[in-house]
């Protein structure tokens, strides 16, 4: 499937890919479901990289394995604002927020791209991680556990890395670039 060109800002219910809506990736998110905050992306380039993760990360996972379960899409800098506990994001490195920007017009994040983090039920998501990181156009895929979501985002300036997050004796995790053959 190939992405068609955004002239306006698409309504919600609106296909972004195949088997995706915009919806889909703006209404996930214990944050967003607990507060019930609008979200919404404001810049059309949002969208477009919205539409570019979907098609080229989301969709092939969802044609190979089934549903996925969205655990974080787009984050704007409100929802952020809003999440328990605050320290859980990287608003400049994570990508969630796209191309959206702050209140003194820079991007949040200068990465640019999208970025969600999903689930797929029943499998281990190391297998579901090597598969994404193998076969899609990854930016960048954050793997935290087996039973944990991964964080995937696209980007048209993909470095195609694989981060595994590595617990310290100390608890604290250190992120960790890593070969996958």
């Amino acid at each position: 499937m190939t992405t068609k060109q955004l002239v306006a800002i698409p309504d919600l219910d609106e296909h972004c890919s195949a088997h995706l809506k915009y919806r889909d990736l703006v209404e996930c998110g214990e944050t967003q479901k607990r507060t019930k905050f609008a979200n919404l992306p404001v810049e059309l380039e949002t969208f477009a990289a919205l539409q570019g993760l979907a098609t080229h990360i989301l969709d092939p996972v969802i044609s190979k394995y089934g549903p996925i379960e969205l655990t974080y899409g787009f984050g704007s800098a409100e929802l952020v604002r809003r999440m328990l506990p605050p320290k859980r994001v990287a608003p400049k490195l994570d990508q969630h927020a796209a191309y959206e920007r702050n209140a003194a017009g820079q991007f949040i994040c200068d990465r640019l791209g999208a970025a969600c983090d999903f689930l797929v039920k029943g499998q281990d998501m190391r297998d579901v991680a090597q598969w994404v990181f193998n076969n899609t156009p990854i930016d960048r895929l954050y793997f935290y556990g087996n039973d944990k979501p991964i964080h995937v985002s696209f980007s048209q300036k993909g470095k195609h890395q694989f981060v595994e997050l590595l617990t310290r004796d100390n608890g604290r995790r250190v992120p960790r670039v890593v070969r996958i053959p």
